[in-house]
């Protein structure tokens, strides 16, 4: 390919990133238009609302992971593994981080990459917010190495637990999720779903009710982004799951072995799982002189395009988008970065031919909440009237699994993802429903 086309860089391999870089694939690149770079410090993909699944060991990550390099070769991009560190906006290049062994050794070293528009699609983290303690004696859900680690621990931890039972007579296993938006109740779902499980497969001592599971929440309720009468079924299904939930409960402290909650109050765990609030990865802030929010979210137009450079843009839970007739930015969710995705593309395009960028405008169509295979909860928006329509049980668990679908129908066409769905429907049915190593 010719060093003269437009070079597209994008950093982030996320949903949004990939899709981005499988649609300008097919519309510039297959083409010879321009040259299409992704860049990300994994060599795979898997969707993030996947990963609680993952930690709970109902979903084997092995099975839904994309192969970046593979995948560029398909949809006619290139793949760059890297992690970005600095951007120098005058030579118009992005730097990325040496490639290190498991020993710390180098394997690739430092590395400039030239790009005539960059796009930066990086995602969010968990927010600690400051409170002592989190970052030392929490797991967090933000990589798949996170939930990968996490689902090994809680097999270890039931594992240990077994033999004290057997050994010891029985004693209480507490789980403790610190955030009771959509991560931590589905975490705390598909966990339970494991308890009850597990016994099937020989764990047998370790009761299900033995494991005690508590979502503390500092706001008022559960879920505040959805409609208060969805918020309070919630709240049921979750005590009909035997699930402890604590609201006003703002944590203070967190130690090896138990959370401090606002006013004293200590409440004891075994694990204690960090979900709750996102924020932009933290080395966005002051990156090249890019401007950013509080959360360190690149703060860009309605453009998409960040507010200090007009060749950088930004999108996806990393960037804070306006939104007309509102004072609050476009919502961090894989929905909103799905159609940003489209629009960029439209946008890009056009950018090759000297016309002006796309204008985004965000459509809520509504937010949907899985209790694992307890069934699910949701509202969905109309598009013609925007009125809201309240989905539960069987319904929605079925929208909640086709929002995965339409993703892997966005990276590989439709032919390839009904074959992706047949696939896992003839695993499920021939695996073990949870994963045990």
């Amino acid at each position: 390919m010719s060093d003269s086309l437009h070079t597209i860089v994008i950093v982030g391999g996320g949903a949004g990133g990939l899709e981005l870089a499988t649609r300008l694939g097919h519309r510039l690149g297959k083409r010879k238009r321009a040259r299409v770079v992704l860049v990300d410090s994994q060599l795979t993909h898997i969707w993030k609302p996947l990963y609680h699944e993952v930690a709970s060991g109902s979903l084997d990550s092995a099975a839904h992971e994309v192969n970046f390099r593979a995948h560029a070769k398909r949809h006619h991009f290139e793949f760059s593994l890297g992690s970005l560190t600095d951007i120098d906006r005058e030579r118009k290049e992005v730097v990325l981080a040496p490639i290190l062994d498991e020993d710390g050794e180098v394997i690739v070293p430092e590395r400039r990459k030239s790009y005539d528009t960059l796009v930066i699609a990086v995602g969010s983290l968990a927010n600690d917010f400051g409170t002592p303690g989190v970052k030392e004696n929490c797991l967090f859900l933000d990589t798949l190495n996170e939930a990968r680690s996490f689902h090994r621990l809680i097999l270890n931890t039931f594992l240990s637990k077994e033999y004290q039972a057997q050994t010891n007579g029985l004693e209480n296993f507490h789980i403790a999720i610190v955030g009771a938006g959509a991560t931590g109740v589905e975490l705390a779902a598909e966990l339970r779903r494991a308890s009850r499980e597990l016994p099937s497969y020989g764990l047998n001592h370790l009761q299900p009710d033995s494991v005690q599971i508590t979502v503390i929440e500092a706001g008022p309720r559960i879920l505040p982004a959805l409609p208060e009468r969805l918020s309070s079924a919630a709240m049921r299904e979750l005590r009909r799951l035997h699930i402890e939930v604590k609201t006003n409960a703002r944590v203070t402290r967190v130690d090896e072995d138990r959370l401090v909650l606002d006013g004293g109050t200590e409440l004891p765990a075994d694990i204690i799982v960090w979900a709750a609030g996102v924020k932009a990865p933290e080395f966005l802030k002051n990156l090249a002189g890019l401007e950013t929010n509080r959360a360190n979210q690149l703060v860009v137009k309605d453009t998409l395009q960040t507010t200090q450079d007009p060749d950088i843009f930004a999108f996806g839970d990393c960037a804070s988008c306006p939104q007309p007739h509102s004072d609050r930015p476009v919502p961090p969710r894989a929905q909103a970065a799905h159609q940003q995705a489209k629009t960029l593309t439209k946008t890009l395009s056009r950018r090759l031919q000297g016309l002006e960028p796309v204008p985004f405008r965000y459509r809520d169509h509504g937010s949907l909440i899985s209790f694992s295979h307890y069934g699910s909860i949701g509202n969905l928006m109309g598009n013609r009237a925007r009125r809201e329509y309240i989905i539960e049980a069987k319904l929605a668990r079925l929208f909640y699994i086709s929002l995965y679908r339409m993703h892997q129908i966005a990276l590989h066409g439709f032919a390839r993802g009904f074959l992706f769905w047949l696939t896992d429907k003839i695993n499920r049915a021939i695996q073990p429903r949870l994963k045990l190593h």
